[in-house]
C-alpha cells in the first residue's frame, strides 16, 4: 500500500461519516418536532383547575381583611411594650415609672436594688427591676393603683412590706416591677443544657 492509496481510503470513510451525520441530523432527527397531542379529558379538567383558582381568588380578600385585623390587634396589644433599644434602657424606663409615680405620691423610690431579664416565650422578654422605699400605707395603696393605671404593660413581682418603728408609721417596702420587651433585646444564655 502506498501513501496515495491510504489518503483517498481516508478520505473516502471521511466524506462516508459526514455523509451519515447530515442524514442523521436533517433527516431522523430534524428541526421539525412532533406534534403534542392533548389528552381527552383535558379540558374539564382545565375547567376544574380554573373552577379551584376562582375560589382561591376570591379569598384572598377576605385574608387580606382577616390580616389586617391580626395586624392592628397586635399592634393595640403591643401597644404598652417597655419602647427601648436595649436590656439597660428597658430597665432605667421601668425605674423612671416607679421614680415618676411615686413622686406624684409623695414616695422617694429613688435607688434600685436589683434588675433581672428573661425571655418570655419565642416573642417577648421581660425586664425588671427592684426597688426599695420607706411610706405610708395610704401611700403604698395610692402608688401600686397609679402603676396599675401607667399605659405600659407592667406587672408587679413581688412586694415585701416590713413595719417600721418611727412614729410616723412608715413601712419599708421592696417592690419588684415587670415590663414587656421584644425578645430581640433579651440576649441569649450560652451553655445553658436543657432539661
Amino acid at each position: 500500500m502506498n501513501v496515495g492509496t491510504l489518503d483517498r481510503k481516508s478520505l473516502f470513510l471521511l466524506l462516508g461519516g459526514l455523509a451519515g451525520i447530515a442524514i442523521l441530523r436533517f433527516g431522523v432527527y430534524g428541526d421539525h418536532q412532533a406534534p403534542l397531542v392533548a389528552p381527552v379529558d383535558s379540558i374539564p379538567m382545565g375547567e376544574k383547575r380554573l373552577q379551584r383558582l376562582r375560589e382561591l381568588a376570591a379569598t384572598v380578600g377576605a385574608r387580606e381583611a382577616v390580616l389586617k385585623q391580626a395586624t392592628a390587634e397586635l399592634e393595640s396589644r403591643e401597644k404598652g411594650m417597655l419602647k427601648a433599644d436595649t436590656v439597660p434602657q428597658a430597665q432605667a424606663l421601668l425605674q423612671e415609672v416607679i421614680r415618676s409615680v411615686g413622686a406624684a405620691n409623695g414616695i422617694d423610690a429613688r435607688g434600685m436594688e436589683d434588675w433581672r431579664f428573661k425571655p418570655m416565650a419565642n416573642d417577648y422578654g421581660e425586664v425588671s427591676v427592684t426597688v426599695g422605699f420607706a411610706c405610708g400605707i395610704e401611700q403604698l395603696v395610692n402608688f401600686l393603683t397609679a402603676l396599675a393605671n401607667e399605659p405600659e404593660l407592667l406587672a408587679t413581682n413581688s412586694i415585701q412590706v416590713t413595719g417600721g418603728a418611727d412614729k410616723g408609721k412608715k413601712i419599708q417596702v421592696r417592690l419588684s416591677l415587670s415590663g414587656v420587651v421584644p425578645r430581640k433585646l433579651i440576649p441569649e444564655r450560652r451553655g445553658a443544657s436543657a432539661f
